[in-house]
């Protein structure tokens, strides 16, 4: 998942030029900083804006994500060790650092720079980093896929679950409209949204061939990201085979999937000359479907969209071999703009929704789905979504953009009733032919799901103390003093260890750019962590001083990983390129190297009005899965964990107590 990234770096844009580079993704008023819907002007109801600068506009001449020198990536490597490894240790990795800088570290360096050189249409990491997900055996429930929810229509009467999800449908398809028309507005960062974010610098950018579109942009501090990923954002699913799975979109098709008590229906969300049917339209076939009495199956095919992957590459290929009709219905399903899941629980806290969304009822699941828009009894809704195609660049943009349009303009109002036309034959049920092969491969998934489910324990935090504006009163990061939260509460936990930790961070800012993984656990938070557990014995300035100290550390971090200067991405490239050519550098299987990329907690957080909460299963068994959510006056966090790890609870427990002892330290007069 993602989250607020501030950075400022100088970019290079042409041969002898810089200009510096302000990166920001997915901020809590983010409607507020970016080309949205508000700058447009069209009266046709199919789409959500008509922007003036077509909405790949920007693409092709996007900077290229740089490929980090190899010293720098040694040294920030190291950087990360400092904290976990003892003395004798570091110095073991140190040497054997040195050696691979020295040696073997100078070739693939070569070999990855020359390849980069040769695939300038993308980055260096692109192709890895889809190769690693894609090749992934595992199953992506728990592994891959993340859940993001809705807040509530502040309108009680916009959430009842049938309207909500007419209403959402029919934005979605606006939505796909509009950045199939191109009048998607272009995601764009405004620096300087004076000089930027006016009708001006949108005329002359929109006449700037392509190419040099985005320097134009740059040098009005106006800084445009990856849209890539959006083009798998609907009509998408990915496809299991034996070795690695493979993307399957289909932007032509005009239809829609819906799930209910394991059954699958479709219906055609398009007119055959790609109008949108009518809200009312739509809002009856939904309604015609959740009032359906089918009965659940007694094999639900969903549920082996959550088995091992190469388990559900066979059977799959079985289920469509063994008719023509399981073939027709298997295309409809990958085909559809995405699969709607209509559920029978109504979570009532936290903890229940974490449950519902995240993973819910394995027959009422498409995991293989680019996204699953859940809607439960209640009206709560979520989008759960796979993660190999995309980042939540792409999933928030339709997030808020989707939200914005059903809760300002709803296209159906509360209490219009739905069209009169005949649902019974719009909506198709689409059924399986099964043999015992396929049947007892469902009850083997049913099995793995139900025990994989029940082994993970949730908990949450929600601390009304202060925020973030205490924070920024103090003239600390939030984000970095979140993350020296969970440094200190792992400290205290564990009897004084310092755990690998990840943070994700968009590069965006870059062609094809994925993400790159900030390091929290630095030297100064193992500094704060041990001041803060000694007591007394450490005065309230001193421990402020070592707050500032990590906040900046924080944000120097964040700034160089937005940028493509982390290390996590360049040593997974080397590692790649080197496996590939039979080499086996000692680094990479160092004890320490092995360790820091055992991921113990694993952080994300999203900043946007439209989240009510979003969440995630741990990266490792002995792991933790870390969700969290500053706002203004307070601080809300979740975190999934397995039996192997230590507990929740515990950890939770830990974090509150981290939270008093730094507001203690905020607040206190001087000494």
């Amino acid at each position: 998942m993602l989250k607020v990234r501030n950075a400022y770096q100088k970019l290079s844009v042409s041969k002898g030029k810089t200009v510096t580079a302000a990166y920001q993704v997915l901020r809590k008023h983010r409607n507020e900083n970016h080309v949205t819907a508000n700058h447009y002007s069209t009266n046709d109801s199919d789409y959500l804006q008509d922007s003036i600068i077509p909405t790949m506009h920007f693409q092709a001449g996007l900077p290229r994500l740089p490929v980090p020198k190899l010293e720098d990536t040694c040294k920030r490597y190291l950087a990360s060790q400092k904290p976990i490894l003892s003395d004798d240790a570091y110095a073991q990795t140190a040497k054997l650092v040195k050696d691979f800088e020295a040696k073997e570290g100078q070739d693939l360096q070569k070999q990855l720079k020359a390849q980069d050189k040769q695939n300038k249409h993308t980055s260096y990491i692109s192709g890895p980093w889809f190769d690693m997900y894609l090749k992934d055996r595992r199953p992506i429930v728990l592994n891959q896929n993340p859940f993001v929810a809705f807040k509530n229509d502040e309108r009680a009467e916009y959430n009842e679950p049938v309207l909500r999800a007419a209403n959402m449908t029919v934005a979605a398809m606006r939505f796909a409209k509009t950045m199939r028309a191109s009048k998607l507005a272009p995601e764009i960062y405004h620096l300087n949204a004076e000089k930027s974010d006016t009708e001006r610098f949108r005329k002359i950018a929109r006449l700037i061939p392509s190419r040099f579109a985005a320097y134009y942009a740059i040098l009005n501090k106006a800084f445009p990201l990856d849209m890539s990923q959006y083009f798998r954002l609907l009509n998408s699913t990915r496809i299991p085979l034996v070795e690695k799975d493979e993307f399957y979109t289909v932007p032509t098709a005009r239809h829609l999937v819906v799930m209910k008590n394991g059954n699958f229906y479709a219906f055609d969300v398009y007119d055959k000359d790609g109008n949108i049917l009518p809200g009312s339209e739509i809002y009856a076939h939904l309604k015609y479907i959740y009032q359906d009495a089918t009965p659940r199956p007694e094999h639900p095919v969903g549920y082996l969209t959550s088995e091992e992957r190469t388990t559900w590459a066979r059977l799959r290929k079985h289920i469509v071999d063994l008719s023509e009709n399981n073939k027709q219905a298997m295309d409809v399903i990958d085909t559809a703009a995405f699969c709607l899941c209509f559920d029978d629980t109504a979570p009532t806290d936290e903890i229940e929704l974490c449950r519902a969304f995240l993973y819910g009822d394995g027959a009422n699941r498409w995991f293989d789905k680019s996204f699953q828009l859940l809607l439960a009894k209640n009206g709560l809704m979520s989008i759960n979504f796979e993660h190999a195609w995309g980042d939540g660049v792409a999933i928030l943009r339709f997030f808020n953009e989707t939200f914005k349009l059903t809760t300002e303009n709803p296209p159906i109002s509360a209490g219009s009733s739905p069209a009169a036309v005949d649902s019974s034959s719009a909506v198709k049920l689409l059924n399986f032919n099964l043999d015992d092969t396929v049947k007892d491969g469902i009850n083997s998934a049913i099995k793995r799901y139900t025990e994989q489910t029940s082994r993970l324990s949730m908990q949450a935090l929600k601390y009304d103390k202060y925020g973030k504006n205490l924070l920024k009163k103090g003239g600390v990061s939030p984000d970095g003093v979140m993350q020296l939260s969970f440094q200190m509460a792992h400290f205290q936990q564990s009897g004084g260890k310092v755990a690998p930790t990840y943070e994700s961070c968009s590069t965006a800012a870059f062609k094809h750019g994925r993400t790159e993984t900030i390091r929290p656990a630095t030297v100064e938070t193992l500094r704060a962590s041990q001041a803060f557990a000694s007591g007394s014995s450490v005065s309230n300035e001193e421990k402020k001083k070592l707050l500032k100290d990590c906040s900046n550390r924080h944000n120097q971090l964040t700034k160089e990983a937005a940028m493509g200067q982390g290390w996590d991405r360049h040593l997974f490239a080397l590692r790649t390129l080197a496996e590939q050519s039979g080499t086996k550098p000692s680094i990479f299987s160092d004890p320490a190297y092995i360790n820091i990329c055992q991921i113990v907690l694993s952080t994300s957080s999203i900043f946007s009005p439209a989240v009510l909460a979003g969440g995630f299963a741990p990266v490792i068994p002995s792991g933790y899965g870390i969700g969290y959510y500053p706002e203004e006056d307070t601080m809300m966090m979740g975190v999934t964990t397995y039996p192997e790890s230590s507990s929740g609870s515990d950890f939770i427990e830990c974090v509150r107590n981290s939270w008093d002892q730094i507001h203690e330290v905020l607040t206190a007069a001087k000494d």
